[in-house]
């Protein structure tokens, strides 16, 4: 089913080892001490721009992709940092700066905060992704690739 020929293109199955590093070298996720991550190019696994950096790789492809802000997680945007009055919080919580707080949005939809700032009447919840308004590694391993439209499970 795959092909040392088969190129990454829209739709391709992908199976693959990665390392998602900030500026500085700090890891922030990678697969390498788990399973590969499977997926279809266009699901939404992956930013748009981590997604883009990936076409025409084939299986065997082994790369470090440097990508800028505007193509992985953007800027940071104002408007996603709230003030929330501090009695929405547990009263025994530990409120701090850098802590990262897990919201449940109307939907139903778990939405993490990272605190900015904290007194007496609110808390400043900054709801952008922490790696906006960051440059990133993207080191990537591509086990497999496959262009029909189903995979067969193992």
């Amino acid at each position: 089913m795959n092909d040392d020929a088969t190129v990454i293109g829209p739709d391709s199955e992908v199976l693959m080892h990665f390392t998602l590093r900030m500026e500085g070298g700090m890891v922030v996720e990678s697969s390498r001490e788990s399973e590969p991550l499977q997926f279809r190019m266009g699901d939404g696994s992956l930013v748009s721009g981590l997604e883009r950096a990936l076409y025409g790789l084939r299986r065997g492809s082994v790369q470090t992709l440097e990508i800028e802000p505007q193509d992985a997680f953007g800027f940071p945007d104002p408007a996603n940092v709230h003030a929330l009055s501090i009695h929405d919080f547990p009263h025994d919580m530990s409120l701090e700066a850098g802590l990262i707080v897990n919201f449940t949005t109307p939907t139903g939809d778990e939405l993490p905060g990272t605190v900015v700032e904290v007194d007496d009447e609110q808390v400043l919840v900054d709801f952008n992704h922490p790696l906006c308004g960051h440059a990133i590694s993207f080191e990537v391993e591509i086990l497999a690739v496959s262009n029909c439209p189903q995979v067969a499970e193992d």
